[in-house]
């Protein structure tokens, strides 16, 4: 859809993904991801740690069973998706807070620090599959077998005898 922001964020996998089926039997997995900017103090010559930014990231459908089946706590991942608008609430401290949301488009683990290995899955219905005509490709009979066959060349048959 036109007008809607598109963020990456690189981070660690909080919790466990978590699956679950609306009414209707879609897949929805949930994670959240806490991406920790580093930077480097040049007056101590240490890297220090910023602020944690938390973003909830929703996954639907075939890609909602992938994220549940692939990644755990604590991988390290690439989310591209959808930004929603954050949604205002109070935490438990009575501070008040704001939560970012981003509807996955893509997401995979990081390689900088690990390697995966990547397994495709069959496709489940779509149109990559289109299901064939049976009486189009249906092999042709031997010559010989036509030429006895009185149904196949009604024509050819001299005799007044059905082909029975």
């Amino acid at each position: 859809m036109a007008g809607e922001v598109t963020i990456t964020v690189v981070g660690n996998i909080a919790d466990d993904p978590e699956l679950r089926y609306t009414q209707g039997g879609v897949a929805v997995a949930s994670v959240r991801v806490a991406s920790t900017p580093r930077m480097m103090n040049k007056q101590t010559n240490a890297w220090e740690d910023g602020e944690t930014v938390w973003v909830r990231c929703t996954a639907w459908r075939e890609l909602a069973e992938n994220v549940a089946q692939s990644l755990t706590k604590g991988s390290r991942v690439v989310v591209t998706g959808r930004l929603k608008a954050p949604s205002a609430y109070t935490a438990a401290s009575g501070e008040a807070r704001a939560s970012l949301e981003v509807e996955i488009e893509e997401i995979g683990p990081s390689l900088r620090y690990a390697t995966a290995s990547v397994t495709r899955r069959a496709r489940e219905g779509g149109t990559a599959q289109v299901q064939a005509d049976p009486w189009v490709n249906t092999p042709a009979a031997p010559a010989a077998a036509k030429a006895d066959d009185g149904w196949a060349n009604p024509g050819a048959a001299a005799s007044d005898d059905t082909p029975f």
